[in-house]
């Protein structure tokens, strides 16, 4: 028993670390070995200890979801969408005209969950249902490991949250799903309101806590004393806090999580705004449906519904097919969108997308718009064909599970696609280039590889419409001073499937050479976090081709000229983990990377343990708050700027 009770202790230890500070201390093997011999224990004894991490797996399935009535009334929240509307909250409840102590979160957009606890032990689960009455869930929500089955606090407590599913896990999901899911908000209802508490669990459901609905013993003051009672007690809890005075410093905060919103991997659709003081709350009190003392500051739409009238077929320069939508003009996050990406046939069949019928369309991160799914059906709806040939050179297409290949290395748009990809910034720098340069030069001299570029005939480009003697001057400037090239960028202009920036980086990294690369095998390459078996595969297919290890020997016979930078250890940021976050007023992100590796350090994308430093820019969002968390030291643009002069 002692044992059990050391292991039950250890490993809620490493899940709360885990799952909550998202901190891990020890690697899963660890963790697994230790579960293990705890499953092994309880077997043997016969014994299950009550906050054992055992419990927390998916039982079997429950007949039907029983009704619960709440212990205190959870409301829902006014709605504000302007400066106006806020400005009227805040003159509503400010009758004395004095600046109001508010509080200032993320809304987040999922499902309310309510927990409750009986003498610090975990008792039950429910939706919020209407308010008053939810359904008991505690066999889906024993499955999320974001909260704990103990707390300090005796007596009756009732805690709620948002259940969510984070986006990059739907994704994940949405990859092997039979059929996949539309969005998060959806995805976590479906997981939390499942009778089988298996599917909740296969769907990584997290929740983030942000209130203490009732408290038989004890008190508390402000927003701020609830907050710090829930991390105190081992609740998710997300680190965005603000607690600001007057409308106009409220408005600012609403401005920083619209900003750093975009960057999270939790779906979210505003702010929440409440009164800190728990003595002016009662005061003001409740409407039949809503408090007075909070209101839900709403952003623009990221999802809406309209009409795909058409698809259409696009070629990357991988011969990859990609299916684009046409759309009803629609307004969506403040654009008019006319079209919306799918990501191939395969899509198509398991979004069940026909022309004609209305979808879901999202947009988020200043990108094209994705269809998600498909909401109503019509009579006059149509199947989406499947092409059998190239929609540009009407080659016969290849089938590669999902997706249709056009196998012709010679078709025009895979061609541009490919010079383009090569002369970007991110590959070789080649400024000034564009696809209509790389269109231009296919047409009238019929460029279609890397080296061609090195080879051309100035006299000749520029008797070409639209090539003047200075926009040519400057592009054959920048094909010359291309030429010497950093190794990653050098590995990124290849165009190989798969491999983006931060892959070509690591790759540079690792092997230190062209040559080592083309030689590493397939057991080399996953080793490599991030490249998986498919993206070494891809790469080492691409060197195993003839064609392409020509092509390099011509791009260095032509004078390219492949450097790796030495590590600074001396630089100012030697030995340092960096992240940046925010915007920076007087360099772009990557500008600010490439001089702190320059300068020695390792620029880093998420905040971990592992982080050492931190670069905040003007509406710093999530990564800020977490690296304070964490006690990870912080410099803004100014320090940073001082250090780099030094």
């Amino acid at each position: 028993m002692d044992r059990m009770h050391e292991l039950v202790e250890i490993l809620n230890k490493y899940a709360y670390e885990y799952y909550v500070l998202d901190n891990p201390t020890v690697a899963d093997i660890e963790y697994d070995r230790l579960y293990d011999e705890l499953k092994r224990l309880e077997k043997e004894s016969g014994i299950v200890l009550f906050n054992s991490p055992t419990k927390r797996v998916g039982g079997e399935p429950v007949s039907a979801f029983k009704k619960h009535t709440h212990l205190q009334k959870l409301y829902s929240l006014d709605k504000a969408t302007t400066v106006d509307e806020m400005t009227a909250f805040d003159k509503r409840i400010n009758k004395d005209g004095e600046q109001l102590e508010y509080t200032v979160e993320y809304k987040f957009d999922g499902l309310t969950i309510c927990i409750t606890y009986q003498d610090g032990k975990f008792l039950r689960a429910t939706t919020r249902g209407n308010g008053t009455e939810g359904e008991d869930v505690t066999a889906q929500v024993l499955t999320v490991k974001s909260f704990p089955l103990t707390i300090e606090n005796k007596g009756t407590v009732e805690v709620q949250g948002e259940a969510i599913m984070r986006l990059s896990v739907l994704e994940e999901y949405n990859k092997t799903a039979d059929e996949p899911l539309k969005n998060a908000r959806n995805a976590v209802a479906g997981a939390i309101r499942n009778l089988d508490p298996k599917i909740t669990e296969k769907r990584r459901v997290e929740i983030m806590f942000y209130n203490v609905n009732y408290m038989s013993e004890g008190s508390l003051s402000s927003q701020v004393e609830c907050v710090e009672f829930l991390r105190k007690n081992g609740f998710k809890v997300h680190p965005f806090l603000r607690v600001v005075k007057g409308i106009d410093a409220v408005m600012s905060a609403i401005k920083e999580i619209e900003n750093s919103r975009k960057t999270l991997d939790i779906l979210t659709d505003g702010a929440v705004v409440k009164v800190n003081d728990f003595k002016i709350r009662q005061a003001l009190g409740f409407t039949d449906k809503f408090p007075r003392w909070a209101i839900a500051f709403k952003f623009e739409a990221e999802e809406v519904t309209t009409i795909l009238k058409d698809v259409i077929w696009q070629v990357g320069r991988t011969g990859k097919l990609t299916p684009l939508g046409l759309l009803e003009p629609v307004e969506l996050g403040g654009a008019t969108v006319k079209k919306a990406t799918l990501n191939n046939y395969g899509d198509i069949l398991r979004k069940k997308v026909k022309k004609g019928a209305r979808v879901l369309v999202r947009r988020s991160n200043e990108v094209i718009p994705e269809i998600l799914g498909t909401t109503e059906y019509y009579e006059t709806c149509e199947d989406v064909e499947k092409p059998a040939f190239c929609p540009d050179c009407h080659t016969g297409l290849i089938e590669t599970g999902a997706n249709l290949i056009c196998p012709n290395i010679h078709c025009k748009p895979r061609v541009i696609a490919k010079l383009s990809n090569f002369a970007c910034k991110s590959g070789m720098n080649i400024d000034g280039f564009s696809e209509m340069t790389a269109t231009v030069l296919y047409d009238n001299f019929g460029v279609e590889n890397f080296s061609e570029l090195y080879t051309l005939n100035k006299e000749k480009v520029l008797e070409l419409d639209g090539f003047k003697e200075t926009k040519t001057e400057n592009i054959f400037n920048s094909i010359e001073n291309s030429k010497k090239v950093k190794l990653p960028n050098f590995i990124f202009a290849l165009g190989i499937d798969g491999v983006g920036k931060k892959t070509a980086k690591d790759l540079a990294d690792r092997f230190l050479s062209i040559d080592n690369l083309i030689k590493a095998t397939k057991e080399d390459l996953v080793k490599i976090n991030d490249v998986g078996d498919i993206i070494a595969e891809n790469i080492v297919g691409y060197f195993a081709d003839e064609k392409n290890l020509k092509e390099i020997e011509k791009l260095i016979a032509c004078g390219v000229k492949i450097y790796v930078e030495e590590k600074n250890e001396t630089g100012v940021f030697s030995g340092e983990k960096v992240v940046l976050t925010g915007t920076l007023t007087d360099f772009k992100r990557d500008e600010a990377g490439a001089i702190i590796e320059k300068l020695g350090g390792v620029v880093l994308g998420g905040i971990s343990k592992n982080v050492t430093l931190v670069l905040a820019g003007e509406n710093a969002g999530s990564k800020l708050d977490k690296a304070k968390a964490l006690n990870i030291k912080i410099i803004d643009e100014e320090t940073f700027k001082s250090l780099i002069k030094t």
